[in-house]
């Protein structure tokens, strides 16, 4: 069964802005079933999301604009789509960027799974 995550007393982890029928959002599923809704733009971020949403295979993700991930946690995917926001945010700073909070625990599961989504 998949979960949606909570966050801050949110039914629904929705990242981004507010949906105006289009459908901007991508939902990404985790290993465990938690479900990230977020902005297209954001993540796209990823350049393997990215690929996948634009290329013309057929793939189903294009018609759901739902992925899963059948190798990252939500723990772990929740941490990438805060990046994915955070890097999106800052991508034409010239300002000194703040660090992105990372946990040391994390850090080789973040590292993993930041390679295999191609995210810089």
């Amino acid at each position: 069964a998949r979960r949606t995550r909570a966050c801050a007393g949110r039914r629904l982890w929705k990242m981004g802005l507010e949906d105006d029928g289009k459908g901007k959002y991508v939902t990404l599923v985790s290993a465990d079933g938690f479900e990230y809704v977020v902005d297209y733009e954001a993540a796209c971020v990823s350049k393997m999301i990215k690929n996948l949403m634009t290329s013309a295979g057929g793939f189903s993700e294009l018609e759901s604009n739902t992925i899963t991930f059948p190798e990252i946690s939500g723990r772990c995917l929740e941490r990438v789509c805060q990046y994915f926001y955070y890097k999106l945010r800052h991508a034409n700073s010239k300002d000194k960027l703040p660090q992105f909070p990372l946990p040391p625990e994390m850090a080789l599961e973040l590292l993993m799974a930041a390679n295999y989504l191609d995210v810089e």
